[in-house]
């Protein structure tokens, strides 16, 4: 058994979670439990970014102090993940209520990179997003605007601390070239190298006490400077592990084995986090994980847009596992994907509902009529599974194509009773059909059990099996369970 740490990225709480925060949630839990059915010790952790002048401009507007307004908003989070049965490990924070987990680790990193040389002191000015907390150049906006948030830019000048990045671009170019730092998928990967071949240059790590409102980590040994919010933020995926507070525990779980982020933030995670890494002496991630957006009439959804569709009012209507479903089947992996409200509901009726609630339904009808709770036969469904197939695409994190592949098996199981009619079958031939029917239900909720949590326990519940774990997932030599058919898994959406 290895250990398997993953992480998602950790969103700005100056405003609730949105569809956007879901994707990544659910991305990460896929492959957490994914990992765990393999025997994995494993730790998925999010949190919250908050010490930005975000979520300080958001607390201006609400009239209330910015540590009020995290702890407020972040609470939210951790509620949210809760009832979308998200199985976060850890939720990090990093304002000052969480100075004692947080801020040891992100001062100690800061100290390595300014002993290894990489931190000095410039002047500097530039094209500001308070979104991105990024500068942009002049040819990088789109019509004057952030090309990912479509706001204005201020122009900033001051004298701050900044990284040397340009001393690492050759070190993190070859590592990505050569794979040791793997990015998924392989457009993403040419992305990279793309921005690396144009020349990395070297990035503020610090604001004015004055402009930060006071509000961030202190640099260590400055009365004048807080630590620029994504040294900051980033440090969380180290010491949420116990970098700076519990070398034990940091030592057990890094490096992170995936972080799972949107596009957005790729040149963060590819380009600046490696390189603070090597200059603290740091190892560095195994794999950077990179989904598209969740668009909403061709737009990505963005709390400054306004063109959010809340979560949470969904839970109102639907099941976390319908949610679930409807982000990894309908969405890309990779891609930009459109949510509908329609298309969720037909993905519920259609194949939760018509394929794998019917074909559960449909056959725990017919063993009830038989009063037995054990099977036996000929293993002819074992060829329809394409279980080799299913993993590879999940350790590829190709996670739409997994699951398809295990509904591609739902749906076989549904063709092979419309085949074999067992409700005209008696003696030997049923009991032949019904074992490869509840075998192959057995292995099913198994391999949904990354993706549909709650759906594969309540089959379980029904077969009178226990969960089981992927080297389960194998026609045994008979079926037996204490079987009691319960409701329908799934129910129609009108």
């Amino acid at each position: 058994m290895g250990k398997f740490y993953i992480t998602t990225a950790i969103p700005y709480v100056n405003a609730l979670p949105h569809m956007g925060h879901m994707l990544e949630f659910v991305q990460g839990d896929v492959i957490a439990r994914y990992n765990r059915l393999k025997g994995d010790d494993v730790l998925l952790l999010t949190g919250a970014d908050e010490n930005s002048l975000t979520n300080v401009k958001a607390a201006d507007e609400q009239k209330i102090k910015p540590q009020e307004l995290v702890d407020k908003n972040s609470v939210k989070f951790i509620e949210y993940g809760k009832r979308m049965e998200i199985s976060f490990d850890v939720f990090a924070r990093s304002s000052a209520s969480h100075s004692k987990e947080h801020w040891p680790g992100v001062q100690e990193l800061w100290k390595l990179a300014d002993k290894s040389g990489d931190i000095y002191e410039k002047e500097y000015s530039g094209l500001y997003c308070i979104r991105c907390e990024l500068f942009y150049t002049e040819e990088e906006l789109d019509h004057g605007l952030c090309p990912i948030h479509k706001i204005k830019l201020e122009l900033v000048s001051e004298r701050n601390y900044f990284f040397r990045l340009s001393k690492y671009q050759e070190r993190i170019k070859r590592l990505i070239e050569s794979g040791e730092l793997r990015i998924v998928p392989e457009t993403r990967k040419n992305e990279v190298l793309g921005v690396i071949n144009e020349g990395l240059k070297d990035f503020s790590v610090s604001r004015s006490i004055t402009r930060a409102r006071g509000w961030g980590v202190p640099v260590p040994g400055s009365k004048d400077q807080i630590i620029y919010v994504w040294f900051d933020a980033l440090s969380i995926y180290i010491t949420g592990i116990g970098y700076g507070t519990d070398p034990a525990k940091f030592k057990k779980w890094w490096p992170a084995d995936v972080h799972v982020i949107g596009k957005d933030i790729i040149r963060f995670h590819a380009l600046y986090w490696p390189a603070m890494l090597m200059s603290a002496g740091l190892e560095l991630p195994r794999t950077i994980f990179v989904h598209g957006f969740v668009n909403l009439a061709k737009q990505k959804m963005s709390k400054t847009r306004g063109n959010v569709v809340d979560p949470v009012k969904l839970l109102e209507k639907y099941t976390p596992d319908e949610l679930k479903y409807y982000l990894i089947s309908d969405i890309p992996t990779f891609d930009d994907g459109e949510f509908s409200e329609e298309a969720l509901a037909d993905r519920i009726n259609k194949e939760l509902l018509g394929d794998l609630g019917n074909l559960v339904n449909r056959v725990l009808t017919l063993v009830e009529k038989t009063g037995k709770n054990s099977f036996s036969g000929k293993k002819e469904l074992q060829e329809k599974l394409k279980l080799d197939l299913i993993t590879q695409h999940l350790d590829a994190l190709e996670l739409q194509k997994a699951l398809n592949e295990v509904m591609a098996f739902v749906r076989e199981c549904n063709k092979y009773i419309n085949d074999k009619k067992p409700w005209t079958l008696k003696g030997e031939d049923l009991d032949s059909v019904l074992y490869n029917l509840l075998e192959s239900i057995r292995i099913i909720a198994i391999l949904a059990s990354p993706f549909l949590p709650v759906t594969s326990q309540r089959i379980n519940e029904q077969l009178g099996t226990r969960p089981g774990v992927l080297k389960d997932c194998k026609f045994r030599d008979d079926f037996k369970g204490r079987i009691k058919k319960g409701e329908h898994l799934f129910k129609k959406i009108e």
